[in-house]
Formats: structure tokens, sequence, C-alpha cells
């Protein structure tokens, strides 16, 4: 009996060594490949057409009454809401701001000789989601010539802004996109590497980026998703 008991005993040793020798195995190869891996990046890029414009139609006006010029401002102002809804801009988008006027003769250390005491600044805003629309209008606008209304278009703190509002809708497409395209970039190293491409260690996602897509066409954006994804490698 005493003798069956050292047996067991000694089989449970035994046993017990087996195990801990194949955990220390396994933890050893563990630590040896835990180094073992490959970092890479997955880009995501396409074009998109703006679906809203903020556009700043902006004239001056000059004179040395100022009940001339508000008289001015108020004609030329419904000209150019009349030009507007008539081209099928909604009468919701369009907000006349108040004008800015400056006297030029209490400007300091100003000098007048342009003939002239007051200059006003009137600004009105389309807010539209016809987009093509307001393209069209910018391309025509000219034609307010006729009328006696010259707009500013070189005036660098009024631009008008193309905004893209859906990208919500495109967001989980271009994820998985870069984020297959950081896949196929890990197997081409693993292949090149003769290795195995194993489970994502970590993974962080870029933040989405709106570009004009050049200066010629604002209402084009390119939208830009970058992932980076960190894998093993067997």
């Amino acid at each position: 009996m005493e003798n069956k008991s050292k047996m067991y005993c000694g089989l449970f040793i035994g046993l017990g060594l087996v195990v801990m020798g194949a955990l220390l195995y396994l933890a050893i190869s563990d630590f040896k490949n835990a180094d073992r891996k490959v970092s890479v990046r997955g880009l995501s890029e396409r074009e998109v057409e703006a679906d809203m414009v903020l556009w700043p139609v902006v004239y001056t006006q000059t004179g040395n009454d100022l009940q001339t010029i508000y008289q001015e401002l108020e004609s030329k102002n419904q000209i150019i809401k009349n030009y507007l809804l008539k081209a099928g801009i909604s009468p919701d988008e369009i907000l006349v701001n108040s004008a800015s006027i400056i006297d030029l003769d209490t400007e300091r250390y100003s000098t007048n000789q342009k003939g002239y005491r007051y200059l006003a600044t009137q600004v009105i805003t389309v807010n539209s989601s016809n987009v093509a629309k307001v393209v069209q209008l910018q391309q025509t606008q000219n034609d307010l010539l006729r009328s006696n209304i010259a707009l500013q278009t070189d005036m660098y703190q009024y631009p008008t802004n193309f905004i893209f509002t859906r990208l919500n809708d495109i967001k989980p497409e271009m994820i998985e996109q870069a984020t297959k395209a950081a896949r196929e970039s890990a197997e081409k190293f693993a292949a090149d590497s003769k290795s195995n491409i194993g489970k994502i260690r970590s993974a962080t996602q870029g933040q989405f980026s709106i570009e004009d897509r050049d200066q010629y066409t604002p209402q084009i954006k390119k939208v830009r998703v970058v992932t980076y994804v960190e894998y093993s490698l067997d």
C-alpha cells in the first residue's frame, strides 16, 4: 500500500513537471515572439461634392450724406434680393446684414483725399443647400453691373465657404477601406519576411480631414482618413 502511494505521488510529481515544462515552453515562446510585430498604415480617400454653401454677396457704397447712402443701400439690396429670388434662391436662404460704415474724416491719421466722406460695406449672406445654383450665380454675377452694382469678389475677409455635412454617412465605409488597406500592407510585409499575420495588437484611427480638391473647384472636397494598425507576426 505504501509502495502504491509512493508510485502515485511520483506519478503526480512527474505529471506536474511535464505541465510546468509545457507552460514554461509556451511562456518562453511568447516572450521570444513578443517583439515580432508589424505596424502598418491604411489610407482611404474619396472626392465628394459640397452640400452647403455660405456665399457673402458684398458691395460698397460711398457718399457724403448718410441719408442718401442709406437710400442707395436699400435700393441695391432689393435689386440683389430680387436677382437671387429670380434665380431660385429661397427667401429663407437670404440674410441682409447691417451695413458697416466708416467715416473717413474721423479715421486716425487720415488725410482723406478721396472726394467722399463715408464708405459703406454691405454684405448679403446666401446660406443655401443649392450649391450648383450658387456656383452658377457666381459665374454670372456681372449681370448686376446693369443695375450699377459692382460686387466685391476680392475681399479676403468675406470668402465663400463650401461645406460637406454628410461625413457620418461615409465614415463607416471609409474606415473599413482604410483598415483593409492596412491589412493588405501587413500581409505583403509578412509574405516578404516569410511570416504569417497574427492578431491585431493595437489599432488607432486618425482624424478625418476635409479639404478643397483644388483652388479652382472649392465645391469639390477631398475626404481623407488614415488608420494605424499593429499586427503580431507568427
